[in-house]
């Protein structure tokens, strides 16, 4: 049977006992400590009687330290230890930042405790979770940094063949357009889908269409 072991670096009160008193009421689930500063987690987890953590819930907005700078240090002392980000911050920087420095998943605060006990076993099993909203966010961010881009990021030759490719030209035929070999065609297309980060001319030619 799962047991996990969970952690909570929260220093608002209401919303840390909120989170006590759930775990505490989850099968499979155990408290293993809380902090109200990432510098007190950081001294619990160094101490030589610590027994251990699974899963930690930690806020960005902290005294002190806050949660992102925390993370890497935390992450250096405990590296299988997975920390969700619970946070009422929902800017795209911050999200960026928690997951680039080893958050496994960003929730808001908002969420109902049932979600967020759900969240730590997701995490614990090897999954991830994101809160809609938030979720939204990074993906219209992630597509508007796209389309934003795509002219500076091509050369004129990439853009030619993206434009030929939205026209619905087959390979052989942008080769005959351009006068360059099916090979040259296939090579500047595989560039163009490592640089968009895309895999198909689906998610091509919907790029191209929306930065007109």
């Amino acid at each position: 049977m799962e047991h996990i072991r969970v952690g909570i670096v929260e220093d608002n009160a209401t919303i840390s006992e909120s989170l006590v008193s759930s775990i505490g009421m989850v099968p499979g689930m155990s408290l293993a400590f809380v902090a109200g500063s990432v510098e007190e987690s950081i001294e619990i987890i160094s101490a030589p009687f610590f027994e251990g953590v699974d899963v930690i819930l930690q806020d960005i907005g902290l005294p002190g330290m806050n949660g992102i700078q925390g993370l890497p240090i935390i992450k250096s002392k405990l590296p299988d230890v997975d920390i969700i980000m619970l946070t009422t911050y929902d800017e795209t920087d911050k999200i960026f930042s928690a997951l680039c420095n080893g958050a496994r998943s960003y929730i808001s605060k908002k969420t109902s405790l049932k979600v967020i006990m759900e969240s730590i076993f997701t995490v614990y099993r090897g999954g991830a979770y994101m809160s809609p909203s938030i979720a939204r966010k990074l993906v219209e961010h992630l597509g508007a940094k796209k389309v934003k881009s795509i002219n500076d990021q091509l050369t004129e030759r990439q853009m030619q063949i993206v434009k030929g490719i939205s026209e619905g030209l087959s390979y052989k035929m942008l080769g005959k357009r351009f006068g360059i070999s099916l090979d040259t065609v296939r090579s500047h297309i595989k560039k163009i889908y490592k640089i968009l980060e895309i895999n198909s001319k689906i998610e091509l030619v919907n790029i191209y269409n929306k930065s007109k």
